[in-house]
């Protein structure tokens, strides 16, 4: 875990080993002294924990990222930012959140039109998943289409491998699911696919871990650090699941560099933004697509639709047709509830702004 802050000054490398290089210029462009670069570590009810040059601080957000920026706009974990530090009298504040290279959102479980960031600037996202009960090949193809769309690549861990007579079997059928993406089987008893996944965490990259409760994303974060910084719940063997352990997100250093991101168990895996990830995650349905008769083919009822022929010759297995049918549907049904969204806000605003106006002149001309 990250040391806490001391009096003492540290070098630049504590941040660049959390990445930083990629940012220095985009700092360098967007803040001027005093402000100085940090890392959002964590988020909690909203204060903000970030790393720095001299160990990891609390801020708080300033209050233009709070009332103009919007939820995408508030400084989540992986973010980041130009922070005004503290004087004794006053409280750091991150003053500005830098330009993501990447934004991990899903659609929030209790708001239909509302996206819930989980993490930003993520270059790797593991998305995990226990093959002792076989894998679930419709949630994968669902977290890689969110991966894809976040501008992220994704890696699918397939863990307690130790548990499954025939794991290569299971990476087998699943790299059937996820053209271009490397799927490795792992365990961390005998340490099976432990060091490939290390690999992937070189040149100080931030890798973000995704997947079910009881899939063992602490136990992996836990080997991958080199020490026991996530509690890890038992699992029920009758169903797999098990408790909630990571409660809450938070960027946790490697040894040598490079950080992890763990997120809760996601119960609730829902679409969110285009379909560019599903189109990425159906790679080969996207390619059979240049072959139907209209360009804007939408792979359902259209005469001359080479996706449906590939089906029906039985070249295209026709439960993966049906997923990638259902989550564009999905991800076109989000666009424009988040276009009515976005149309209701602007509409609010401007009765506002024409109510105020009205206000004013009434007042003005009625002296």
């Amino acid at each position: 875990m990250f040391e806490s802050s001391t009096s003492e000054p540290r070098s630049d490398r504590a941040l660049v080993e959390l990445g930083y290089e990629r940012f220095r210029a985009l700092f360098h462009e967007c803040a001027q002294p005093p402000l100085v670069p940090a890392r959002v570590v964590k988020t909690v009810r909203g204060h903000v924990w970030v790393a720095t040059n001299d160990g990891v601080i609390r801020a708080l957000p300033a209050g233009a990222l709070t009332s103009e920026a919007g939820p995408e706009g508030f400084p989540v974990v992986g973010d980041w930012v130009a922070l005004r530090p503290g004087d004794g009298a006053s409280s750091p504040v991150v003053e500005v959140v830098l330009p993501r290279r990447s934004l991990f959102t899903r659609r929030d479980p209790g708001k239909a039109s509302v996206g819930q960031v989980i993490a930003a600037n993520i270059d790797i996202v593991f998305i995990v998943q226990a093959i002792d009960g076989g894998a679930n090949i419709r949630r994968i193809e669902r977290e890689l289409a969110l991966a894809w769309d976040s501008g992220a690549v994704p890696v699918v861990v397939l863990s307690k491998a130790d548990l499954v007579e025939d794991p290569d079997a299971e990476v087998a059928a699943v790299s059937l699911a996820a053209p271009g993406v490397d799927v490795i089987a792992s365990s961390v008893p005998g340490d099976v696919g432990i060091e490939v996944l290390r690999a992937h965490v070189a040149d100080f990259r931030t890798v973000a871990l995704i997947g079910p409760s009881g899939a063992g994303k602490s136990t992996l974060v836990n080997r991958l650090v080199g020490g026991d910084v996530q509690s890890v719940g038992e699992v029920r063997a009758i169903d797999g699941r098990g408790r909630h352990t990571t409660v809450t997100r938070e960027l946790i250093p490697l040894p040598g560099g490079g950080a992890l991101i763990d997120t809760p168990g996601l119960r609730a895996v829902a679409m969110w933004g285009d379909e560019e990830g599903v189109e990425t995650t159906f790679a080969e349905i996207a390619e059979l697509g240049h072959g139907c008769r209209y360009d804007d083919c939408a792979h359902e009822v259209e005469p001359g639709c080479a996706v449906r022929a590939a089906v029906e010759s039985g070249g295209l297995d026709p439960a993966r047709y049906e997923a990638y049918l259902a989550l564009r549907r999905e991800s076109a049904f989000q666009a424009r509830q988040g276009d009515a969204r976005l149309k209701a806000e602007e509409t609010r605003r401007w009765k506002m702004i024409s109510k105020a106006s009205k206000a004013y002149f009434k007042d003005k001309y009625s002296k």
